[in-house]
């Protein structure tokens, strides 16, 4: 059996399940409980059916049950997986939403998939294999940090985090007057595999955000971009920073951020 091959195809299912369903209009939500509750009726049907998928495709990998808990087991084999990654751009009637799926062994990630439907990207890596985009090998383009698109987010958790708040301002004041721009393009698992293909030249983030990064991750390392915490030491999904970056840009990345507290 060819796993990656079958995972793509759940994956692409359940993608094509929420592109049919997505409204175009944004989610008249007033209230964080009405948006919870959207959130609840698009996604528990889609995480459901893509459990269901890859249960049956490898039964014996357990599962991460809450893609908002940071914590990934240490030992074992499971899945890891976001049905609907990019909620909020889901409900606003916005493309730039995902599908992932990871299995993760031993607590590193060994096989991804990022499928963003509305943007026709699939992104696919497992261990030691390298990274496809649409099924072609990708890899980070050389440029100077000057001339290179940057993109940055923060953990769901940063909200509650003063910490993680106050280097998530610092480093992009840091980081903007060295770089062409900063953007923010929604599921920070695609922005992380966007570093492996060129299509981005790096990301950062502070605060624990293992569930989201790990897919990503995986892609863009394979792919052949540096992948550290903010103080260049390898990424592992019990870090409280990250950084995925062109390897001709790392250093520098790594010589901005030190400036953050």
């Amino acid at each position: 059996m060819d796993l990656l091959a079958d995972v793509v195809e759940a994956v692409h299912e359940v993608g094509a399940h929420l592109a049919r369903g997505q409204r175009p209009q944004p989610l008249p939500a007033a209230t964080v409980a009405e948006a919870m509750a959207g959130f609840a009726a698009v996604d528990g049907p889609a995480a459901e059916l893509l459990r269901g998928r890859l249960t049956a495709l490898y039964p014996r990998a357990r599962w991460c049950e809450d893609e908002l808990d940071d914590a990934v087991p240490a030992d074992g084999e499971w899945w890891s997986c976001d049905a609907t990654d990019g909620a909020v751009q889901y409900l606003s009637g916005l493309a730039h939403w995902a599908v992932t799926a990871t299995l993760v062994r031993d607590g590193e990630p060994v096989l991804a998939v990022v499928h963003a439907p509305l943007q026709r990207l699939t992104y696919t890596a497992v261990d030691g294999g390298g990274a496809r985009l649409g099924g072609r090998p990708v890899a980070p383009l050389t440029r100077e940090l000057a001339v290179a698109v940057a993109a940055g987010g923060h953990p769901p958790t940063a909200g509650h985090d003063p910490v993680a708040r106050r280097r998530a301002g610092e480093s992009l004041t840091a980081v903007l007057p060295r770089v062409l721009a900063v953007r923010n393009l929604g599921p920070t698992s695609l922005q992380v595999a966007q570093v492996g293909s060129g299509h981005l030249g790096l990301f950062w983030e502070y605060g624990p955000d293992a569930t989201n990064l790990l897919p990503g991750a995986l892609i863009a390392r394979e792919a052949g971009a540096a992948v550290t915490d903010a103080q260049g030491r390898p990424w592992t999904a019990r870090a409280d920073s990250f950084v995925a970056a062109a390897p001709s840009l790392h250093r520098d990345l790594l010589d901005v951020l030190s400036q953050v507290g």
